[in-house]
């Protein structure tokens, strides 16, 4: 039913055989018959299939896409250019800015994608008006999977993890050479708990730096 790069489908075609993404297909294919569903079905897998599995450097998780129209598009927190910044992201520009000094306006975050920069949610579909609509349906065992493809590397990653969703699907990094960041969502409902002054724009680079890896430029 979607599009998944091969690079990225050799690595996961045994979950694709497994009897829960056949359910969560059957699913899916009824769900966008009836409903509408976002994102659109060939970009579900954005986030993967602009990305190469050893071009990974930054694995920011988010929970699930955005459900409002013309603002999902397969990237977590990321919406299409020129459209209406969400809360979230309007809160990731603020910290941006704090740690930085300059002020993002466009929504469209590929030029991160470009620099090595995952974004993943861990739900990949959601209905319309309907937020975790689509949660518990089987696609936290592709991020799972995906996120423990990435924990098995030697190349060191930089896992980011915003919010109880994240941090869940973080429990499947466990090799000590990864770095893990964790704060509060930077939603409006619990941005001052944790993420505003959690500088983990500047914790990456100097890790990526560290490691001998080029930095990222966060400006969109």
């Amino acid at each position: 039913m979607f599009c998944i790069a091969e690079n990225w489908y050799n690595l996961l075609k045994e979950e694709f055989e497994k009897p829960y993404y056949k359910n969560l297909s059957n699913f899916l294919e009824s769900e966008y018959s009836k409903k509408t569903i976002y994102p659109k079905p060939e970009q579900v897998f954005n986030s993967i299939n602009h990305l190469k599995y050893d071009d990974v450097k930054v694995v920011i998780i988010g929970q699930d896409p955005y459900h409002e129209p013309n603002q999902a598009h397969g990237f977590a927190f990321s919406v299409e250019k020129d459209n209406k910044l969400p809360p979230s992201l309007v809160n990731i520009f603020k910290e941006i800015k704090s740690e930085f000094g300059y002020q993002n306006t466009n929504g469209n975050l590929l030029n991160w994608v470009k620099q090595g920069v995952l974004l993943l949610n861990s739900v990949l579909t959601v209905e319309r008006g309907k937020a975790n609509s689509h949660k518990g349906m089987g696609w936290e065992n592709i991020t799972k999977k995906i996120i423990s493809l990435l924990n098995d590397r030697t190349d060191p990653v930089v896992f980011v993890l915003w919010g109880r969703s994240a941090m869940e699907i973080g429990k499947m990094v466990t090799n000590p050479w990864h770095l893990k960041l964790v704060s509060a969502h930077p939603s409006p409902l619990s941005a001052y708990n944790g993420f505003f002054g959690c500088n983990h724009f500047v914790k990456i680079n100097e890790f990526l730096k560290k490691n001998g890896k080029k930095e990222i430029d966060w400006r969109t």
